[in-house]
């Protein structure tokens, strides 16, 4: 019933077929979901304070949106988001060349000296290495044009099992290094990593590793997702088998709403996971490997910068282009909740500087002040940061709790703290 605009009495509303259900805009999924920061940060008012946006420096081009294998804790396939359901399977080269426009636009107005291009999935080598390489050229032409002092690096992720010589060839030729997504260096550690059949894909994973590792100069290094069912140093040195230059050691994408994996109680099984691995790697005769984690913990400990969104208060500055043009937030965040990393953009109608000012990626560059009154109290709050965004999340809330992980990074960085104390008064004691 509709009521007059006098107040006087209620007339019949005309009679009318039932509309279709609108589906949910990504700002209505925001605030249901994440009441913060979508309904309780005040971007114009950030603004005017004073707040200044940090630019976008990493791109991460989504040129292949769906995958040859079926890892069953996979955040884009099996996790809150299925977004990718509605995606072109590919991007468009008219896309690659509008993102290109796009980036050197915004590496143009800000000066970049330089833009990391990322090429994701999916699994991107579903894709001919000359398709894969276009994208790249395609910025690396729009930058001459619009930015020449603004220089390129690239890379691709991938699960290496379509890795050849051929391909990594080709891809070494166009300057794109290729990072390797693996659990460990056995196949007891990869039997959540299985094809649309459920075939393990370890065999296939591991014969393009040891190409790759016939050639360090294309080698970015390998992910692996701590898994604490798993022999920690064993998964460890099993890894070193690849000869990896870098390993990436990464908490599970977890949060209040949807706990850690085999998590059962008090304690810090994930701290007790990566602690043993770091004893193994600080103490080892040899420097064989870099660990991204803990050289990171090591860094802020120490007051100097550290490249990653996962510690430390540096601002976010990762943008992700989808197969559609869609312009989103971090891939990670798709593990909260349907649309998480939805910005309603394109790159048809947006600029990456409009990015800057959605409410979700200006909160992921407010530092202290986008954390949780408890963590800003924290001695350990310019190392450990709040933790990874995502793992802040829980459903109704938002992302302004500590971390799920908040007693292991306490625990992890307590540890390392005591051994570059220890080192440091062995190194004085002797000197």
């Amino acid at each position: 019933m509709s009521r007059a605009i006098t107040g006087g009495p209620a007339l019949p509303a005309p009679h009318r077929t039932p509309a279709a259900p609108t589906p949910p805009t990504p700002l209505t999924r925001h605030t249901r979901h994440a009441p913060w920061p979508y309904t309780r940060l005040d971007v114009p008012a950030l603004r005017a304070a004073g707040h200044r946006p940090h630019p976008v420096r990493q791109f991460v081009l989504k040129t292949h949106s769906r995958c040859n294998l079926a890892c069953t804790y996979c955040y884009v396939y099996e996790m809150a988001d299925q977004s990718w359901r509605t995606r072109p399977a590919a991007m468009a080269p008219a896309t690659a060349l509008r993102a290109a426009e796009r980036i050197a636009e915004h590496a143009a107005a800000h000066e970049l000296p330089r833009v990391d291009l990322v090429l994701h999935g999916g699994e991107p080598l579903l894709a001919a290495p000359a398709e894969l390489a276009a994208p790249v050229e395609a910025v690396r032409t729009a930058l001459a044009r619009r930015s020449p002092r603004t220089r390129v690096t690239a890379s691709v992720q991938t699960n290496a099992t379509l890795l050849t010589r051929g391909r990594i060839a080709a891809l070494a030729a166009a300057g794109i290094r290729i990072g390797v997504s693996l659990d460990g260096g056995l196949p007891a550690h990869n039997a959540r990593r299985v094809d649309h059949a459920g075939r393990p894909g370890f065999a296939a994973a591991a014969r393009g590793l040891r190409l790759l590792a016939r050639h360090p100069a294309s080698y970015a290094g390998v992910l692996c997702v701590a898994d604490i069912a798993q022999d920690p140093v064993e998964t460890y040195e099993s890894l070193l088998a690849f000869a990896p230059p870098a390993i990436g050691l990464l908490l599970p994408l977890a949060n209040w709403s949807t706990p850690p994996p085999g998590r059962t109680g008090p304690g810090t099984p994930y701290a007790d996971w990566l602690i043993a691995v770091f004893e193994r790697w600080w103490h080892d005769g040899a420097r064989r490997t870099r660990i991204r984690i803990f050289e990171e913990v090591v860094a802020l400990l120490l007051g100097l910068p550290a490249a990653t969104e996962s510690l430390g208060l540096a601002p976010a500055t990762t943008a992700v282009v989808e197969t559609d043009g869609s312009i989103e937030q971090a891939d990670s965040l798709k593990s909260a909740y349907e649309g998480a990393a939805a910005t309603g953009m394109t790159l048809d109608s947006h600029s990456f500087d409009d990015l800057l000012d959605h409410p979700g990626f200006a909160a992921r560059q407010l530092g202290l002040d986008a954390l949780a009154a408890g963590c800003r109290a924290c001695e350990l709050v310019e190392v450990c940061g709040g933790g990874h965004y995502p793992h802040r999340y829980r459903e109704g809330e938002g992302f302004r709790q500590p971390s799920v992980y908040c007693a292991d990074l306490q625990a992890l960085i307590r540890h390392i703290a005591r051994a570059v104390h220890a080192a440091a008064t062995t190194q004085r004691a002797a000197s």
